[in-house]
């Protein structure tokens, strides 16, 4: 299989780019990058749950925001060009509340003028806790 990638993605670089923004407040660590997908982890804490002491949606919403808009801005065609989220939805499907939750984005469709990212989110136990997917918008820097 051959790589997806024009800008191999170096998981140190990424964690340090993303310190001091809303990924790095949440914990949220990427840990792998393969040839077809990216993949990071965040904590189940106080950082990212909702007041019945689970998962706030909003926080796998940025953890799949987080991982399509990353692995996007490594699939660019152009140096010129950028993504950034046009849409992205999420199926919340099983509750956590406590550990990690593991991201994994794949790609869809990588074109010149938008992306699709599919973001699947599992619990430590590799179960599906959350499916999202993302649309980019590929503009000029």
């Amino acid at each position: 299989m051959s790589s997806i990638w024009t800008v191999t993605p170096n998981v140190e670089a990424i964690n340090k780019q993303n310190e001091n923004t809303a990924a790095g407040t949440l914990g949220i660590e990427f840990t792998e990058a393969g040839d077809d997908f990216l993949r990071a982890r965040m904590p189940v804490d106080s950082r990212t749950i909702q007041p019945f002491g689970i998962l706030h949606g909003g926080s796998s919403v940025v953890l799949a925001e987080t991982l399509g808009s990353v692995a996007a801005n490594h699939c660019m065609k152009k140096d010129s060009t950028v993504g950034v989220g046009l849409e992205i939805n999420a199926n919340h499907i099983r509750s956590v509340s406590s550990g990690w939750v593991n991201g994994t984005a794949r790609p869809l469709h990588v074109g010149g003028s938008t992306q699709v990212w599919e973001i699947r989110i599992e619990n430590e136990d590799g179960k599906l806790t959350c499916v999202s997917r993302i649309t980019m918008a590929i503009i000029n820097r």
